[in-house]
C-alpha cells in the first residue's frame, strides 16, 4: 500500500509520498437520570484512529467490533476517530474531522513519537500500536482491566429536544486533567466509492462525532451541554467521558451513558 509522509514546518505539513504500510504524518429543566456506568478498579479505553480512505484500516476497525462484542460487559471503552488527512486522495471520510487528526498528533508528542499512521490504536494514553495487531491489543486490555486507577468519574444524562445536558462527578482527579465528553454513534456502515477502499461498503462502530473538553473544578462536579445531530436516533448513540492528564496524556477514568432518557419539564 502506498504511504504519505507529511514533514512539520512553521506554517504547515509539506507532503512527500514514500512506500511502506501505513498513512504516516509526523507530530506537529428537572433532570432525569439516566442509567449510570461509573469507571475505575480497572478500565480500557481504546482510541483507534482510521479513515475510509486508507486500505490497511477495515482491519483495525473489524477488530475493534469483536472486541465492542467480546467485552461488552466489562469496563471497555472504544472511540473511533476518523482522521482527516486521508481526504484529498480521492475520497472524503464523511465521519472524519481536523480535529481527530490533531488529537492523534497530540499524543505523538505525549508518547514521544516521530511520526503518526493509520490505523494506529492508544490505550488508556499511555500504549500505542498498530491498529490491527490483535495479540499486542488484547494484551493491553487484559493488562487495563487489572488496574486500579484512584480516579473515578460519574455521567447522568439529561435529554432535551436538540440536547444533552451531562452531569458528571469526578473523584480524586489528578491537577492539570480535564473532562473529555464524545458524542458517539455505535455503528453505521459507507460505500465507499473511490479511493483505496473503492468499491467496498464498509462497516464502522464507535464513531467519534463530537468531542468536547471540560476543565475540572476543585469539586470536580459539573455540568455540560451537548448539542445532537439532527434526526437521530438516539438509542443508537452514547456518550463516554475521559477524564486525561494534559500533561502526559495519561486517561485516568473513564465511563459512559446513553441518550435515551427525556427531561421532565414542569415543576
Amino acid at each position: 500500500m502506498r504511504s504519505i509522509k507529511i514533514f512539520a514546518l512553521a506554517a504547515g505539513f509539506i507532503t512527500a509520498i514514500t512506500v511502506s504500510a501505513a498513512f504516516i504524518i509526523p507530530r506537529d429543566t428537572a433532570p432525569a437520570k439516566n442509567k449510570i456506568m461509573v469507571a475505575g478498579k480497572g478500565f480500557a479505553v481504546i482510541e483507534l484512529f482510521t479513515s475510509e480512505g486508507c486500505s490497511s484500516c477495515p482491519p483495525a476497525d473489524e477488530l475493534v467490533a469483536r472486541m465492542q462484542k467480546e467485552d461488552k460487559d466489562k469496563p471497555v471503552y472504544i472511540l473511533a476517530f476518523h482522521v482527516d488527512y486521508w481526504n484529498r486522495l480521492g475520497w472524503k471520510d464523511v465521519f472524519s474531522s481536523a480535529e481527530y487528526s490533531k488529537r492523534q498528533n497530540q499524543y505523538a508528542n505525549w508518547l514521544n513519537l516521530q511520526s503518526v499512521y493509520t490505523p494506529q490504536i492508544v490505550v488508556n494514553g499511555k500504549k500505542e500500536f498498530v491498529g490491527s495487531e490483535e495479540g499486542t491489543l488484547r494484551n493491553a486490555i487484559t493488562t487495563a482491566l487489572r488496574g486500579n486507577p484512584a480516579t473515578t468519574l460519574t455521567l447522568n444524562t439529561q435529554k432535551g429536544q436538540d440536547h444533552i445536558v451531562v452531569q458528571y462527578r469526578v473523584s480524586n482527579a489528578e491537577k492539570n486533567s480535564d473532562l473529555l465528553l464524545a458524542l458517539v454513534q455505535k455503528a453505521a456502515q459507507t460505500k465507499v466509492q473511490r479511493g483505496e477502499n473503492g468499491g467496498r461498503t464498509l462497516s464502522h462502530v464507535q464513531i467519534v462525532h463530537k468531542i468536547q473538553s471540560q476543565p475540572l473544578n476543585t469539586g470536580g462536579n459539573g455540568n455540560t451541554t451537548i448539542t445532537l445531530p439532527q434526526g437521530i436516533n438516539t438509542q443508537d448513540w452514547e456518550v463516554i467521558g475521559l477524564v486525561q492528564n494534559k500533561t502526559n496524556g495519561e486517561i485516568l477514568a473513564a465511563a459512559k451513558a446513553n441518550l435515551t432518557t427525556t427531561a421532565s419539564t414542569g415543576k
